[in-house]
């Protein structure tokens, strides 16, 4: 895939088929993922998927701020089934959009999505084995039957962000803008730039702004863990010149693995060891002068919260040229002019950037039922990652939050082809993970991270055991999901209710 932003077909406009044997939710790298695999895996089952927005690329078509890119790299990030052969491990936005619709017209996905189309409830009618659903679309509700519902719409809300509750917002006279929802003419030429925030969204957009920008402030209330990688991958690109593209693409995909998941359990349990190494980084770019305890140092371990990625230390280079500076601080209240810090420090603005973090929205908000009756996804354990407990012919794709989500969807994807094939082996309509209570509980994203302290109201829980329990590592889940015994003491396979 070249890294440009080229389009392809989006889909069909006609309205989506009344009965199918999968249906999907989400256009996006989940769902495209469930896609391929229902086709390759499963090709005597129909399928469609239903896309509320109009286009394809779920969060890389929705985020338009400057500077968007991914913070994985996308030998692990892209499919395995379409390797990336972009330059760059570390892609920009439009790039990753790009290679989206090429994977998606390519293995003939693209006419099996039907856009415009937002899922609204689904309830499972055990008597047919079939779930019901119901589709908003142009203004009318429509229903369709399918026997498994995939649901690949990730889990945040994409109709509104996240934003504090600031003393005096409306008295600003500059401009706030929501990275999640940025205006295409938005000219930051020449203004004093606030970017509120340091998550990943915040040290993507400081440095692309600075490029344009008077100054570019970086407000943080407190640090995050900010680390460097090259965007080219050296020993990646060496493999890609000397060996089949298959080969050094895989070799290429597990090296990424095994150094993720090294470097998590070093953060895990050696937090000491990895602390030193990042803020060592962070002070060879920045120099032995600059105030690395308060602006590089939080007050939690690295991996309580994910880590934010820089690539070629563009963040660390645009606040040695001047042309970006962070500041570490609690805001007070919005001013005519900006906004006034607890410490009595004033930072002038001409606009404000509220990169504050993500409001989450499981199942792209519908409302799921069976028999009539409401499943609250709180009030269920997540089997395996991808199945809430006692719910019929359902799975979701959750990505892991400590490396590549794609490689969590294509292990979930292909777990349910063998679900599906396992079904009609046996005869049966549909299977579900029943809860045993003696798996106990636990939050299901062990992260102190704010937008998933929010969501606790939300989020179903995990056991504290096997196959209740998120191991947040691909070896692990690769061992259970494609070579585990589907009949594991927990999974039901059915024929009556």
């Amino acid at each position: 895939m070249s890294e440009d932003t080229t389009t392809v077909p989006r889909g069909g406009a006609e309205s989506p088929p009344t009965s199918v044997d999968v249906l999907i939710i989400g256009a996006g790298i989940s769902g495209i993922c469930a896609g391929y695999y229902v086709q390759a895996q499963c090709k005597d089952k129909s399928f469609a998927i239903l896309e509320a927005r109009d286009a394809i690329g779920g969060t890389w078509d929705l985020f338009k701020y400057p500077g968007g890119r991914s913070d994985s790299d996308l030998f692990t990030f892209g499919f395995s089934f379409n390797p990336w052969r972009g330059k760059k491990a570390i892609a920009d936005g439009p790039s990753i959009l790009a290679y989206m619709r090429e994977t998606a017209a390519r293995f003939g996905i693209t006419p099996k999505i039907r856009f415009g189309c937002k899922v609204v409830a689904a309830d499972w009618d055990a008597a047919a084995a079939r779930w019901r659903v119901t589709v908003a679309r142009a203004g009318a509700l429509t229903t369709m039957t399918c026997g498994f519902l995939y649901v690949g719409a990730g889990y945040y809300d994409y109709e509104s962000g996240y934003l504090p509750a600031w003393e005096g917002v409306a008295r600003f006279g500059g401009q706030i803008v929501h990275p999640q929802f940025w205006p295409a003419d938005l000219d930051y030429t020449d203004k004093r730039v606030v970017v509120i925030g340091s998550g990943a969204t915040a040290v993507t957009l400081v440095p692309e702004l600075a490029k344009r920008a008077a100054h570019v402030t970086m407000l943080q209330r407190s640090p995050t863990y900010i680390v460097t990688l090259p965007s080219r991958d050296k020993i990646a690109d060496w493999m890609r010149r000397k060996l089949p593209a298959k080969l050094a693409h895989r070799l290429a995909r597990w090296k990424n693995v095994a150094l993720s998941i090294f470097f998590f359990q070093l953060a895990r349990r050696k937090p000491e060891v990895m602390i030193k190494r990042i803020l060592d980084g962070a002070r060879a770019q920045l120099g032995p002068d600059y105030d690395i305890a308060t602006h590089f140092t939080p007050r939690y371990n690295p991996w309580d919260q994910r880590l934010c990625l820089v690539p070629d230390g563009d963040l660390f280079r645009s606040i040695l040229s001047g042309a970006a500076s962070i500041e570490t601080g609690v805001i007070e209240k919005f001013t005519e002019t900006g906004l006034a810090l607890a410490s009595g420090k004033a930072l002038a603005a001409d606009i404000i950037v509220t990169a504050t973090g993500l409001q989450l929205k499981l199942l792209g908000g519908m409302a799921l039922s069976v028999g009539g009756v409401p499943v609250a996804p709180r009030d269920t354990w997540l089997y395996k990652g991808m199945m809430l407990s006692d719910v019929p012919n359902l799975a979701i794709a959750i990505g892991y939050t400590n490396a590549s989500w794609t490689l969590k969807c294509e292990l979930t994807a292909r777990y349910v082809c063998r679900l599906l094939r396992a079904m009609d082996a046996r005869g049966a309509p549909w299977c579900r993970p029943r809860r045993d209570a003696a798996a106990g509980s636990a939050p299901v994203i062990d992260f102190s991270s704010g937008y998933i302290t929010r969501a606790a109201d939300v989020l179903p829980r995990q056991g504290t055991r096997t196959p209740w329990r998120l191991h947040q590592n691909y070896v692990l889940d690769v061992a259970a999901m494609r070579f585990g015994k589907l009949e594991d003491g927990t999974m039901e396979f059915g024929n009556g209710a």
